[in-house]
């Protein structure tokens, strides 16, 4: 009977994470039991994991993929950007609220929001920059271009911030040279041997703005729709 007893208690210890000091009631017998140990010998019950939400931010260093895990017993938050653990809150007695991080070697403000939704219900949503990540995205089409294409067997991902004219590719802000020409502007950096070139000419049209197109060498590339 005291063995059932220190199996139920010593599985609420592995829940709550935390180092236990048993006492036996028959001889008052102090036992000092590690969160390590009570791990291994019960780690067959212990969820393997929480995940609730996964999404995936395109910017201009890269799309970044983000996860979350919430343990709505425990109240555990869990944050993973890239696979890499950003955030980790094993006890929280409060289960809604916000987490708030940063993505990308931008360091863009992430955060993600945790509201009840009914009962045991509960709605993860993500924003960027304090904008939603729908409206955040809208807003992103308008600002930058991107262009993936492959040179010499290797992807490549380009993107313009039209803003400020910064260009990166695969991650890294790249070295630029800009020039005005007759119809317009360019825009000129290397990636790896290839020269590239991003040419802005105005559409003629309010609306539509400046158009932007890559060449490489000769070849034009056509954008992408992230």
């Amino acid at each position: 009977m005291l063995c059932c007893c220190y199996s139920a208690f010593l599985f609420f210890l592995l829940l709550i994470g935390l180092k236990a000091v048993l006492v036996t009631m028959a001889s008052c017998e102090e036992i000092t039991v590690c969160e390590d140990e009570v791990r291994s010998r019960y780690s067959h019950l212990e969820k393997m994991t929480d995940l609730v939400a996964v999404w995936e931010v395109a910017l201009s260093d890269g799309v970044h993929k983000i996860e979350f895990e919430h343990g709505t017993t425990s109240g555990k938050r869990v944050v993973y950007v890239d696979g890499k653990e950003e955030i980790r809150k094993e006890w929280m007695f409060k289960l809604v609220g916000k987490e708030t991080f940063t993505v990308g070697a931008t360091k863009t403000k992430a955060t993600i929001n945790i509201d009840a939704v009914s009962g045991f219900a509960y709605e993860y949503t993500l924003e960027i920059n304090g904008k939603s990540l729908k409206k955040y995205m809208e807003n992103r089409s308008k600002t930058t271009n991107t262009w993936i294409m492959t040179l010499g067997g290797t992807d490549y991902r380009v993107v313009l911030e039209k803003d400020t004219m910064d260009v990166w590719c695969n991650g890294q802000k790249m070295e630029t040279a800009g020039e005005f020409v007759e119809d317009g502007t360019e825009t000129h950096f290397s990636v790896g041997d290839y020269s590239c070139c991003i040419k802005a000419v105005s559409s003629g049209k309010r609306k539509e703005g400046i158009i932007h197109t890559l060449i490489v060498g000769d070849r034009e590339i056509p954008e992408a729709v992230e």
